[in-house]
């Protein structure tokens, strides 16, 4: 089934030093454009990482040391990844948990100024998981009727991913799904607006998740002895507590967010 868009959208996957989206790093970067009228423009690019790549990765991946110390760093083709995605939607495989969070503390290091939050996000992932609960290469065996080649491979799991997507519109358009409570919601249709809800697992605030927001749409932390408190009610009871987290190893962008949420309460 063809995507039915409003504005392109950028399937993604990112070959990287580890899974630690803080202090990891990319080594290659593959998307995939498709346009309003169907038309696909794809773009591949090895990034040297500044940090060695442990062995482990590179067996999983492929990619070695010696392949990317004469590539561009990341800061070095920002501002054209930066362009390419520009005024687009974004999808992968396991993309709101890992990917998008890591591409925007790329972009935030590099000191290029996306603002991520504009952009819708699908993960095909997730519409896997919720509708058949499964890894990619499943996913594609699955909705495809074909074995992956060249999994771990950017390119191959980025045009699986947008393969898997278009296959499961096929499979679910229609279909009816519960919501957390058990009630029946809306079917799954071909709108990428509603695919981004749908695709998300949270209500994030931040991309890492450790910002939600809760029932009533209040920012509320979602993680260690505050998690279910409201982002407010802790910086007013909790002097120390903002502090602590800006000095702390958690991602760039949740840095951001804490800031641009205290300073919204100092306002008040």
């Amino acid at each position: 089934m063809l995507l039915q868009l409003k504005k392109p959208i950028v399937f993604l996957d990112l070959e990287t030093t580890g899974v630690n989206v803080v202090t990891d790093r990319i080594v290659e970067i593959a998307f995939i454009k498709v346009n309003v009228d169907g038309r696909e423009e794809e773009k591949l690019m090895r990034i040297n990482p500044g940090v060695p790549i442990p062995n482990e990765t590179s067996e999983i991946h492929g990619i070695y040391d010696d392949d990317v110390k004469d590539e561009p760093t990341f800061k070095e083709v920002a501002k054209i990844l930066a362009k390419f995605i520009e005024g687009c939607d974004l999808a992968g495989f396991n993309s709101n948990r890992f990917d998008i969070p890591l591409l925007a503390e790329e972009f935030i290091r590099a000191d290029v100024d996306v603002d991520m939050k504009r952009h819708k996000f699908i993960d095909v992932q997730a519409i896997f998981h919720k509708m058949e609960k499964r890894s990619l290469v499943a996913a594609y065996k699955f909705y495809c009727k074909k074995e992956l080649i060249d999994a771990h491979s950017a390119m191959a799991d980025t045009k699986a991913t947008y393969e898997v997507l278009k296959a499961q519109l096929d499979r679910y358009e229609g279909v009816e799904v519960e919501d957390k409570k058990g009630n029946k919601s809306e079917p799954v249709v071909n709108d990428i607006e509603k695919l981004s809800e749908f695709s998300s697992l949270t209500r994030n605030v931040d991309f890492a998740g450790r910002i939600v927001y809760d029932d009533n749409g209040v920012e509320t932390f979602n993680f260690g002895k505050n998690k279910g408190v409201s982002v407010e009610k802790v910086f007013r009871e909790q002097a120390g507590y903002f502090g602590w987290m800006m000095n702390s190893e958690f991602p760039l962008y949740t840095k951001n967010v804490l800031t641009r949420l205290k300073l919204k309460l100092m306002s008040k």
